[in-house]
Formats: structure tokens, sequence, C-alpha cells
């Protein structure tokens, strides 16, 4: 039977006298990938920064492995085992590559664990390995985002929530990204992904969710929303 990681029921957010979500219910299972998709001010980032706790949940409860973390402290959450990549990356350009890495074990106070995390890291990302007492303002827009999601492994999450991570990046670079989100779920991290690019999304995700308007107007096993007709005319450019 499959265990539910993350359960969020009713989950409305507002700013101000706007409804960014609008009671959405999503369920997430253990050692899977999810998809969040749709177009910009759909609510896709902020479920992601609610579930994290840098935005608070106007209603609705967030539950991690049964535990109720909604609207609990943003370093709470992180020891309990979620990691955030947020979009824009939004990493130290005066910190080297490994200096940003320690900055992402913070919660973890065991060397061995920290130890790990630089072992995995480096071999998900190797070129971040050959530059890792390089300034990260020095590094490509492909290399600062292999640096978010490596920063954010380095607390050795059960949850990976990573926002726009192929943003502004190119094909190729692209393609590498989604093959090591494969190889980090195949290792037993569970993710959640928010992404415009939905057919590159759907083709490594196990179930999807399409928000329009911080409503779910919908959701099912990833190999069937890629063949929908009204989502491939929608979302995938009609192809």
């Amino acid at each position: 039977m499959k265990k539910t990681a993350l359960s969020i029921k009713g989950l409305k957010v507002r700013y101000g006298a706007i409804e960014a979500v609008k009671g959405i219910d999503i369920e997430v299972y253990e050692g899977s990938v999810v998809a969040l998709l749709g177009a910009n001010g759909a609510g896709k980032t902020s479920t992601l920064r609610t579930i994290s706790g840098l935005t608070n949940a106007a209603e609705g409860k967030i539950e991690f492995y049964g535990k109720d973390i909604t609207n609990m402290d943003t370093e709470k959450i992180a020891r309990l085992g979620i990691a955030q990549s947020p979009e824009g990356r939004q990493i130290f350009g005066d910190l080297t590559v490994e200096e940003n890495l320690k900055v992402g074990a913070f919660t973890v106070k065991d060397r061995k664990i920290i130890q790990r995390g630089f072992e995995r890291c480096y071999r998900y990302f190797p070129r971040l390995a050959e530059r890792k007492r390089q300034m990260a303002y020095t590094l490509s827009g492909g290399e600062l985002q292999m640096l978010a999601i490596a920063r954010a492994l380095m607390s050795d999450p059960k949850i990976l929530l990573l926002d726009e991570p192929s943003l502004g990046l190119a094909p190729l670079v692209v393609r590498d990204i989604f093959e090591i989100i494969k190889e980090i779920k195949a290792e037993g991290t569970t993710v959640v992904i928010v992404e415009q690019n939905a057919l590159q999304t759907l083709k490594i995700a196990d179930f999807g969710y399409v928000l329009e308007v911080g409503e779910i107007n919908m959701s099912g096993e990833a190999s069937v929303l890629i063949r929908d007709p009204k989502l491939v005319e929608a979302y995938l450019g009609g192809k």
C-alpha cells in the first residue's frame, strides 16, 4: 500500500484581498514525483511556499507523514525533512559553491550526513565539484540551478520541493536537470515539482495536478494527462 508523505486539504492562500489558492486538495505518495502545472499566477508557487512555511495558509490543513505542519515555523519544517529549491535560485553570489552547499546543511548536526551530502551532490552534479572553490556569482545559469537543487539536497530531505527548475535554461541543460530529478527519485526522495514545462515534467512525474487561477481543474496519472487533448492544447503547445 502506498504511504502518504504529504496531504493537503482545502488549502487557501490569500495576499490581502487576493485569493491566490482557492481550497485545493493534493496527495503526494512517498517516493513519487508529483507535478504542479499551470500558467503564471495559477497558485503553484504559493502552494509550495505554504508547504515549506514561507507563506501562511488562510484556511486548510497540510500534513507531513500525518503530522500537522500548517503554518509551522519554516526552520521546524526543514528539520522535519522538507527542503525547497526556490524559483529564481536565490544563491549567495559572494560565497563559493561549497559554502552555498554548507548553508543547505544548516539543520544537520551529524558531520557524516553532511559529508554524504557533499558526495551525493558532486555525484549528481560533477560540474559543481569542479567549481567548488569558485564564487557562485561566476557560474552560468545552468550551474546556478544545479547549485540550488544541490543545496536543497544537503539536508537529506524526505521531500524535495522544486520551483521552476528549468526556467531560463538552454534545452540541453533542461534535459540534464530532469535526468537528475529522475535519479533523485530513484534513490528514494519524494519530489514535488512546479513547472511551466509541462511536457518534460509529465515525462518524469507519476502524478500531476493542473492549476488554473488558484483551483485544480485537472489531475491524474502523468501517463494519462500527457495524452489528454485539453491539456495538450492548453499546456503542451498542441504537440
